[in-house]
């Protein structure tokens, strides 16, 4: 899975500062009330994001199905001295070696469910993950973005390493986004090489992602915009989500 996009995947992302985004997340945390430690990212993808939480002094975890993702990630951490282990497994399927005080899933991992079912298969995984009073922190892109910045457009970019083009269609009865990006890598005698990469989006509704939370068991959700802490406007690109596993009852 991705075999061909993880070699191409961190420089397609250059314009993400996963710094600023870690920092969120941490105060994402305490802001909900919860000062965790042990924290797995799903969808972590090249760990973009797990290594700068790492370097804040979170034990951090990382989960992704591509084994072509981790082993990037993998050598990204070596590189930084960073002992996180990377894990290959499906986030609907979560299961980890002792329970966390965190879940996340970022940057569109639980738009990548493109099922109510397959959300809720990830809630009720992340649930069992945690320990009680446990976080779950994810975002999505919103209906807003597919429906007028992402869908029926076309993007393109001509760069020394590889030139692309990215063509997207939404359907708002399904709030599908089916994604088509080809790529091309310089090869030899001055041809380049192509490899397409298919990729389908969900966009969740508020009101949904609220109600398949409260069905699996979170309580106390709470949902912002982009990166503050207010509530989402109806031009919102992205949405973070927070909701809390109950605290055990006291005996």
């Amino acid at each position: 899975m991705y075999e061909e996009f993880a070699a191409v995947y961190d420089s397609l992302m250059t314009d993400v500062d996963y710094v600023a985004w870690a920092a969120y997340y941490r105060n994402l945390m305490l802001r909900q009330g919860v000062n965790a430690r042990r924290v797995v990212e799903c969808a972590c993808g090249t760990g973009s994001l797990t290594l700068p939480l790492s370097r804040m002094g979170l034990t951090m975890t990382g989960v992704d199905m591509s084994s072509a993702m981790l082993m990037i990630a993998a050598q990204k951490a070596r590189k930084q001295g960073a002992s996180v282990p990377f894990v290959c497994q499906d986030m609907r399927k979560l299961r980890m070696h002792r329970p966390m005080e965190c879940v996340m899933a970022t940057c569109d991992g639980v738009n990548y469910l493109t099922s109510p079912g397959d959300v809720k298969a990830f809630f009720k995984s992340a649930y069992e993950a945690l320990l009680p009073g446990g976080l779950l922190l994810f975002d999505v892109s919103t209906e807003y973005k597919y429906e007028n910045i992402l869908g029926q457009n076309a993007y393109g970019d001509d760069r020394e390493d590889f030139t692309y083009l990215w063509l997207n269609r939404y359907d708002k009865k399904t709030r599908l986004c089916s994604m088509l990006l080809s790529f091309f890598t310089p090869a030899h005698g001055g041809l380049y090489s192509r490899f397409d990469e298919r990729q389908l989006h969900r966009a969740h509704s508020e009101g949904e992602l609220r109600a398949w939370l409260e069905e699996c068991g979170f309580i106390n959700t709470a949902v912002y915009g982009d990166k503050h802490f207010f509530a989402p406007s109806p031009t919102e690109e992205r949405m973070h989500i927070a909701a809390q596993k109950p605290e055990a009852p006291k005996e």
